[in-house]
């Protein structure tokens, strides 16, 4: 459950590092294209200047400093239309044509837009006859290039925070699966000595006391132990599935449960009338189905309750159902109860239900989900296995 949330923690930690700096970054890159366009606006009212008093040039202009001024704009596209709505002039506009028409023309357009847009200046030529001309001008390529910066940005950063928490997410699973597989090895390592030596007990004692009822019991729960010690074993590996009966595996996990339980739970078996094959491990999938039912004897917290196990088949796959009527799972818990170390009980590791689903998905291929769940009424796990 910490680490559960340690991690969702730190995810939620580089989600809003990530919007504070796309936040700083647009804010920021709004300021300076604010500052840049006002200093291009500046650039194209000087420029407009330049081109009412090349109109108004007489003997006595200096026509050195206008052209000067005129041809030293090599970055803002600006278009001039005189009154009568014709392009007289254009610079820095970006036309592929094949000759001037159409250049003109598709200048002519572009200012046309640029004026409807009130992107001008106008600039009054002669007052007597109220002649003037309109300096149209568009942004340059750098201020076009800033403003789309921020969000350019915003992608690299959203791009950091995925990998950074992918990397997250796949160190914790290696590091989950290291200690899944030592701990298991050690497991199955430590129990093999004691169960040797309780199985040679056992066979002592069926030599001397053949007709003693209690000894048949001890075999039973001594072969428990070293199904229980083979199952850790094969958790470190990847045991190989066979074609195997799911009504008898079921079966014996029926049988298992209902003999260690309370009698107020009942156990529902729904299979069909025809045996169903699946490649299965069989001691591996028994124990997922263990610890699905013994889960919803938990959940019904030593009161009456039903567990149903329900079996049916598709032309493609098997389909498991553990469904109980206990005391159900809460909505913002549904996406953490698979997750190692997540548990609602008092006492417990978590690690039931992540092992359950390592079974299924990863040595069987299938799929494992909450079907449904409703505090209060109960809770319905589905498996689906291919065929």
């Amino acid at each position: 459950m910490q680490w559960t949330d340690r991690i969702r923690q730190v995810k939620i930690i580089l989600v809003v590092a990530a919007i504070l700096i796309a936040v700083g970054s647009l804010v920021v890159s709004n300021f300076l294209t604010h500052d840049l366009e006002q200093q291009e606006r500046s650039r194209m009212e000087v420029w407009a200047e330049a081109m009412r008093s090349l109109n108004n040039a007489d003997e006595n202009t200096d026509l050195g400093l206008v052209l000067t001024v005129l041809n030293e704009n090599n970055t803002i596209p600006v278009i001039v239309i005189d009154s009568h709505g014709k392009v007289t002039v254009f610079r820095n506009v970006d036309i592929q044509a094949d000759n001037y028409a159409d250049s003109l023309a598709r200048a002519t357009q572009e200012g046309h837009r640029l004026l409807a847009a009130h992107r001008n200046i106008r600039i009054t030529l002669d007052e007597h006859t109220h002649d003037y001309i309109d300096v149209c001008y568009d942004d340059s390529l750098v201020l076009k290039r800033l403003a789309l910066y921020p969000y350019a940005q915003l992608g690299v950063v959203l791009l950091f925070v995925v990998v950074a928490i992918f990397a997250l997410l796949t160190s914790k699973r290696a590091e989950q699966n290291k200690v899944w597989v030592g701990l298991s090895k050690e497991t199955a390592h430590q129990l093999g000595t004691p169960i040797s030596s309780l199985m040679a007990w056992v066979e002592i004692l069926k030599e001397q006391y053949p007709a003693d009822d209690l000894i048949p019991e001890l075999d039973k729960d001594v072969k428990r132990l070293q199904l229980i010690a083979d199952r850790f074993s094969k958790i470190g590996s990847l045991p190989e599935p066979v074609p195997t009966s799911l009504n008898e595996v079921m079966d014996h996990v029926i049988d298992y449960m209902d003999r260690r339980t309370s009698k107020r739970v009942k156990m529902v078996k729904q299979f069909p009338d025809h045996d169903i094959t699946v490649n299965l491990n069989a001691s591996l999938f028994e124990w997922v189905i263990e610890n699905l039912s013994k889960n919803a004897v938990d959940a019904m917290g030593g009161e009456a309750g039903t567990i149903t196990l329900h079996v049916e088949e598709t032309p493609t796959k098997a389909i498991i159902e553990v469904s109980d009527t206990g005391k159900g799972i809460r909505k913002k818990d549904l996406s953490n109860v698979f997750k190692p170390g997540f548990t609602t009980k008092k006492r417990g590791w978590g690690l039931g239900l992540s092992l359950a689903k390592r079974i299924v998905e990863e040595y069987h291929k299938g799929r494992i989900w909450v079907k449904s769940s409703e505090v209060g009424h109960g809770t319905t796990f589905r498996i689906e296995l291919k065929k």
